[in-house]
């Protein structure tokens, strides 16, 4: 078995506090305590390590392998000759640095505390392969996120043409409508009159438990293929057998409910499906369910629900209330065009196999996390050997 060395982070790195950010936009990505904030004309580090050091995101830890500004609130780290850059990344990440901060109201990473930290290294040689397993794991969750990123681009153009400016429609007839001009070719219908259900859940008396079945909340609706595991909580299993509504079956459209400051409602949308988040999973009563019966429908109303008129309809009557938030019949008075028009049902064919694709990732990034994150504490401690992941590969 190979002997690692021990060593303080401070032996194995170079530190440098970042620096207020240049003026001007430009082709070097910006980074702050929350990862990548903006686009700079200049860099002041290259193949680097940062890591947030004031406010909220004190702590989180990222990798630039190549040309970037690091902002005065986080610090770079540099790797020396002992040390691979992306190992010092991934044993960094597994160190817990947010819960090694000093301050209480405004938490402060520093150089001192980050170099203080003691680490067991083995040769470079090992580092690479340990490198090798995790970032392989990381690639093609990147991929899978490129790709999700690429298709959601791809609906929300063909969105736009067909249904904001109207290209298929250029030269027929338009009328005065809710929506302002539109095509006469697509005729408007409330949700309200039109075959749908709409819902809300609810959690047992005492609020959600440690563990059952995931209750899903407003935080989490937040966009298509948007879901944050560490916030996740739960219905007894017994109390979801009992509940007649709000179960998620998959392809109905989610709309966060209410919740936030008073005056101030920022709609948002979301689809689950193939598995992604969970398998079985609920809503809360901070939550909407709307199911237009017919996913390909429900596909269109999520792009359709996020165009200015809607978002602002819903704003502002979410926005009045003293507990900020929608109602059942607030949904069910919006229009919408109708299904009936073949470019509605068309461009639900489209999409809908593109969503499908984007919740089949997301799952599968899930899962590619998970093993990510029980390896890397293992790797980096050297409880787990190399020759192990390779036996069992």
């Amino acid at each position: 078995m190979e002997e690692w060395k021990e060593y303080k982070i401070s032996d194995l790195t170079i530190m440098k506090n970042g620096k207020k950010r240049p003026s001007g936009v430009g082709q070097f990505a910006v980074y702050g305590g929350n990862g990548v904030m903006d686009y700079a004309n200049d860099y002041n580090a290259e193949n680097t390590i940062i890591v947030g050091r004031v406010g909220a995101y004190c702590g989180n830890v990222y990798h630039s392998s190549g040309k970037c500004w690091v902002s005065d609130n986080a610090i770079a780290v540099f790797a020396n000759d002992l040390i691979d850059i992306k190992f010092l990344f991934y044993l960094m990440s597994s160190l817990d640095l947010h819960h090694q901060h000093i301050g209480g109201a405004q938490p402060l990473m520093t150089q001192d505390i980050i170099g203080g930290f003691d680490v067991s290294v083995p040769s470079l040689e090992t580092q690479k392969k340990i490198t090798s397993i995790l970032s392989s794991l990381d690639s093609k969750i990147e991929l899978n996120r490129r790709i999700n990123d690429n298709l959601e681009q791809q609906a929300q153009a063909l969105f736009k043409s067909w249904f904001v400016d109207f290209e298929p429609f250029k030269d027929g007839e338009f009328v005065d409508s809710e929506l302002g001009s539109t095509p006469k070719e697509l005729p408007i219908v409330y949700i309200g009159d039109i075959p749908h259900t709409i819902e809300s859940g609810k959690r047992p008396k005492g609020g959600a438990t440690l563990e059952g079945v995931p209750s899903i909340g407003a935080e989490n609706i937040k966009g298509l293929g948007y879901y944050d595991y560490s916030k996740t909580k739960y219905i007894p299993k017994e109390y979801a057998q009992t509940i007649k509504k709000g179960k998620i079956n998959g392809y109905e459209l989610l709309i966060y409910k209410d919740g936030g400051k008073p005056g101030y409602f920022i709609p948002n949308f979301s689809i689950f499906g193939e598995g992604f988040p969970f398998s079985e999973m609920y809503i809360n009563e901070h939550v909407f369910m709307l199911d237009l019966m017919d996913n390909g429908y429900n596909a269109f109303a999520y792009f359709y629900m996020r165009t200015p008129y809607i978002m602002n309809q819903l704003n502002s009557i979410g926005g009045k209330a003293a507990i900020p938030g929608i109602n059942t019949k607030d949904v069910e008075c919006l229009p919408i065009f109708s299904k009936g028009s073949p470019y509605v049902t068309k461009f639900g064919e489209i999409v809908l196999p593109f969503i499908k694709t984007i919740l089949s990732n997301c799952l599968e990034n899930a899962r590619l996390a998970k093993v990510r994150d029980t390896l890397l504490p293992k790797l980096m401690s050297g409880e787990l050997e190399i020759s192990e992941i390779e036996t069992e590969k």
